[in-house]
């Protein structure tokens, strides 16, 4: 990894070029005035006029317009550092009200006051991220579906409308296209080193920003609409992202530690960067900065600078390994999960997981956090504008930084091990060493199946009417449909019992309720490969979670509409007819119970064994997944009986029935398939 130390830079030579000297070829200086007028509004058109169209189709020439547009950024920046923050203030702060964080772009103002390059790139990241998000909003005003990348959303019709064709061309010469200085893309992936980032061009963007601010002014003013802002995305359930807890922790039987990112593990942190062969480095001061951000408690600032980093560090290690050194210098689509695929394009296999030793560890923990659709995607959001950076929660950065902690001791030098068995970094490395995915559709299964078994472990709970009354409405003893569905429970069990844990079952309640829970619990806990799940693999675990969430909603039915029929028997405000299909859902129900905790057993089961099955076994997956889909179509069907609208109890109890035989079928043929897969 000594290649660490030879980096310079991580820009190609045509880029570097772009950002570090093509705006500074043009030596003449230029007045401010030009394009600011005595009242403090941006002069658009001459802003526009340094924007440069190719004869050959009348697109945007890049390069002179950025050549052209030296000496105007370089006027902006200085007539900022000649503004006093009140002048600021008076002269800009209502201006940038219509982003929603007008304190941001006074930090900004702040940040080229004292021009230290870190904090410059950090105000770059943020002022990005922030206009990103507030031009969707403006876009929202005339279109429905924003766009995701921010190379879309500026070319989109809609923005032009409102601000104008001429306006647009301006903003994409200094973000979201790959043919101007780019710079949201090349600092969000970590391309750009503090030093290569000219101040100018922040000075220029916060200037483009109110200029915009006051265009926008005047077209609400013309249209009389009102500019909506979109909520923030909130993190919920912090407790499952918390894999590096701030709490004691069990490292083993015999070993309670207490696991946090205090001073003293922060200050090990500072030394292992100066020497951990993951950081480049000229990217040194940007893992210096996050430190010394998530000292502050600054945590957004602190991931902020962070993930690039990782990924730089991530893509130095893909490209050594895979003897693929341009690609270091280059941004790709979709680039980091390309790192962590299972094969290169070239379909050879991809080396960085065997380089990174423990592949749960590094993949697992980085789709969990950045890629995976249910997970927190922490760098889309951060870099799309999606969460409140003035809320940014310690418990996301906590994780973000321990995980880069023990990145820095896995790709430290031999002589470093006094640093991975400190008693603060080595708890932190036995985590990650023995990291589970929490947001692959497997891992969420796991979760909604345990949910789902919990919903119906409380229906023993329910308040009920004595059994004597239910005895007494006629057609309920002797139903057929029920006493066949009866038999068959015990038999479906029993071919499933060998490739379950044992003891689970008693033969006098084939699916106890509390030895169900016990089961799912055990077999949920079962390490399942995450990674590389195939694409048959990811198309039947679609099938079953919808089956579990349709469980789920069966048993939420069931206790609503149990707990509401219950009170109005007891209030004797139920009519006759509602007496009698209450009594017979009562009845329903005991068989129902049952029946849903073997569906989820069979769910857990499939899932246990799904890997293994499709690895040896070439079947059918589209017969199979028929059959999965049939199981859907009951639990739909079971919704809809089971809703206080239908209440069809008679008809739950024939549809189960005929849904017991299929599983009954099909169990046969799966007994068979884990045989060859075992």
């Amino acid at each position: 990894m000594a290649l660490s130390d030879s980096v310079t830079t991580c820009l190609s030579p045509p880029v570097h070029y772009m950002i570090c000297k093509l705006g500074f070829e043009k030596k003449d200086t230029y007045d401010i005035t030009n394009i600011l007028s005595e009242n403090g509004e941006v002069c658009w058109q001459a802003v526009t006029e340094h924007v440069c169209y190719l004869e050959s189709d009348h697109s945007v020439d890049y390069i002179k317009s950025i050549r052209s547009l030296g000496p105007v950024c370089e006027s902006v920046n200085l007539h900022f550092k000649s503004l006093t923050k009140e002048q600021f203030v008076i002269q800009y702060a209502l201006w940038f009200h219509w982003t929603n964080y007008t304190e941001l772009f006074l930090e900004v103002f702040d940040v080229l006051q004292h021009a230290q390059t870190t904090e410059v790139v950090l105000g770059i990241m943020k002022l990005t991220s922030c206009l990103e998000r507030a031009l969707g909003d403006v876009y929202l005003l005339i279109g429905k579906d924003c766009p995701f990348l921010l190379r879309d959303l500026l070319a989109s019709e809609q923005l032009a409308v409102v601000f104008g064709q001429a306006v647009m061309n301006v903003l994409r010469l200094f973000i979201g296209s790959p043919y101007g200085l780019n710079l949201r893309n090349v600092l969000w992936h970590g391309f750009a080193s503090p030093q290569e980032i000219p101040a100018k061009y922040c000075a220029m963007l916060l200037f483009l920003t109110a200029g915009l601010g006051q265009l926008l002014q005047t077209y609400l003013l013309q249209t009389k609409c009102i500019l909506v802002h979109r909520p923030y995305v909130i993190f919920m359930s912090l407790e499952e992202l918390d894999v590096f807890p701030g709490k004691y922790l069990t490292i083993s039987k015999f070993l309670l530690c207490y696991i946090y990112l205090n001073h003293e593990t922060l200050s090990l942190a500072e030394e292992l960067v100066k020497l951990s062969s993951f950081v480049l480095k000229p990217m040194l001061p940007f893992w210096m900065g996050a430190l010394t951000a998530f000292k502050q408690s600054r945590y957004a600032d602190c991931v902020i600078l962070l993930l690039p980093q990782l990924e730089v560090g991530l893509r130095l290690l893909f490209t050594t390994t895979n003897k693929c050194p341009n690609r270091l210098l280059t941004a790709e689509v979709k680039f980091l999960s390309k790192m962590l695929a299972k094969h290169l394009d070239n379909e050879e296999v991809n080396q960085l997981p065997a380089v990174l030793e423990e592949p749960a560890m590094a993949s697992e923990f980085l789709w969990d956090f950045l890629n995976h659709q249910e997970g927190p995607r922490i760098r889309d959001r951060l870099s799309h504008g999606e969460i409140n950076l003035r809320a940014f929660p310690r418990e996301v950065a906590n994780q973000i930084v321990a995980f880069a902690i023990t990145l820095l001791c896995r790709f430290s030098d031999e002589d470093m091990f006094a640093f991975k068995e400190h008693v603060v970094i080595k708890p932190l490395m036995n985590c990650a060493s023995c990291y589970c995915s929490r947001f692959h559709p497997i891992s969420r299964l796991k979760k909604q199946v345990l949910e789902c078994m919990k919903s119906i472990h409380l229906w023993s709970e329910l308040p009920t009417v004595p059994e004597e009354h239910i005895q007494t409405i006629k057609g309920l003893e002797g139903n057929g449909e029920a006493s066949a569905l009866i038999l068959m429970m015990p038999e479906i069990i029993s071919q499933l019992q060998q490739y379950m844990p044992q003891n689970r079952f008693s033969s006098d309640d084939p699916i106890d309720s509390v030895l169900t829970e016990r089961l799912l619990t055990e077999l949920c806990d079962t390490r399942i490969c995450t990674l590389y799940s195939p694409r048959p693999v990811l198309e039947i675990l679609v099938v079953l979670r919808k089956i579990s969430t349709q469980c789920h909603q069966v048993s939420e039915q069931v206790i609503a509409s149990t707990e509401l029929r219950y009170k109005q028997w007891m209030n004797k405000t139920l009519r006759s007819r509602q007496r009698h299909n209450y009594l017979r859902m009562l009845n329903s129900i005991k068989f129902l119970s049952p029946v849903l905790r073997l569906i989820l057993v069979l769910i857990t089961l499939e899932l246990v064994n799904i890997h293994l099955v499709c690895k040896k076994n070439p079947f059918d997956y589209h017969q199979y997944l028929k059959f999965l889909k049939s199981v859907l179509q009951y639990t739909e069907n079971l919704v809809t009986y089971t809703s206080p609208e239908k209440n069809k109890w008679d008809e739950t109890v024939e549809l189960t029935n005929k849904a017991l035989i299929k599983i009954r079928k099909i169990s046969d043929r799966k007994l068979m398939l884990m045989q060859l897969a075992t």
